[in-house]
């Protein structure tokens, strides 16, 4: 057995991923900051807030105190919303060592400079091994136990290769890059566009409508993503169209709910409150959109979703602006 490992964010992914470690093999401590939330798990052995009927197996440790699920801990893996991660990165700053590594399975940008998760990180910690997984992934699916495959980014051949031995199983296989860049920004994006198919759908509009708004986000994602430096290949991976398939047509995904809910005339605050979970395409549409024009990169269907989310916009007008759009070359 390995040395352990820290979940931080004991939410439904954080959850289901600590679960997944420990069938592997792996000791792991899971940290939530809801000091009474964890005493009902240590209790029952069981997140029945989020992944009900799914024992925690004995080699997990809860905790709530972050200094003592952090000591004698080398690698981190953070869980948290994409909002609270940069306070998330202060928090351990003053518990981490010198053989402190750190990798995120959070999807989305930091809201205060509409930075990837790897630029905060590099800008609050410093010179440190980090990586990111990403992926097509469910967490009700993964704590489950049913078939998995998740990318995993890092610059760092050493932090790849031992976190490769703590995540793949027979049931999840890792596949492995170094590009950060397009995996976060995968993993981000794909849930603005799936507010988007989802308003199209809870509007009505068909399977031509689903398929269109796939495939032109994909469009989308790939021109942000060649900006920032990421690699085209990434895109046409899990990461990239693995993920904003899955996120865009099945109900699971909370970002296509909203858009399903927002479709049907309901309030963005009434789907909130009917999901009752963190829907990280609401602010990610507000971080993608100003990050695309910063790069003066078109993004038209995250556009309209922003001005939806963030301006007022009708959706009915928000589809009509698409489809009033100048005709043009698919590649360009």
């Amino acid at each position: 057995m390995s040395s352990p490992i820290v979940v931080l964010g004991a939410g439904s992914w954080g959850t289901a991923l600590a679960i997944h470690l420990a069938r592997n093999h792996q000791t792991v401590h899971l940290w939530g900051r809801d000091q009474a939330a964890i005493q009902i798990m240590q209790q029952t052995r069981c997140n029945t807030a989020f992944l009900p009927n799914i024992s925690l197996p004995e080699n997990i440790e809860l905790f709530s105190d972050l200094k003592s699920a952090l000591n004698k801990i080398n690698d981190i893996l953070i869980t948290v919303p994409s909002h609270a991660f940069r306070a998330t990165l202060m928090q351990i700053k003053p518990h981490l060592n010198a053989h402190s590594r750190l990798v995120w399975a959070t999807k989305g940008l930091d809201p205060l400079h509409h930075q990837l998760l790897h630029e905060i990180t590099h800008e609050l910690l410093g010179e440190l091994p980090m990586a990111v997984l990403s992926g097509p992934t469910f967490a009700k699916e993964v704590a489950a136990g049913l078939p998995t495959a998740i990318t995993l980014a890092s610059q760092s051949d050493v932090f790849t290769q031992d976190l490769i031995k703590r995540f793949h199983a027979k049931l999840f296989r890792v596949y492995h890059t170094t590009d950060m860049v397009g995996v976060e920004l995968g993993g981000a994006m794909k849930n603005v566009l799936a507010i988007a198919v989802g308003t199209a759908d809870g509007l009505g509009f068909g399977a031509n409508a689903r398929a269109a708004l796939i495939t032109r986000g994909l469009a989308e994602m790939v021109r942000l993503g060649m900006a920032l430096g990421a690699q085209r290949e990434t895109f046409m991976g899990l990461a990239g169209m693995g993920d904003l398939v899955l996120t865009c047509t099945d109900n699971q995904s909370r970002n296509r709910r909203l858009g399903l809910a927002l479709g049907m005339g309901k309030s963005i605050k009434t789907a909130q409150q009917e999901i009752h979970q963190v829907i990280e395409g609401i602010q990610t549409a507000k971080e993608i959109y100003h990050l695309a024009q910063q790069h003066n990169i078109e993004v038209p269907i995250t556009e309209q979703v922003y001005q939806v989310l963030h301006q007022g916009l009708a959706p009915e007008i928000a589809v009509n602006n698409l489809l009033a759009r100048e005709p043009k070359a698919e590649i360009n």
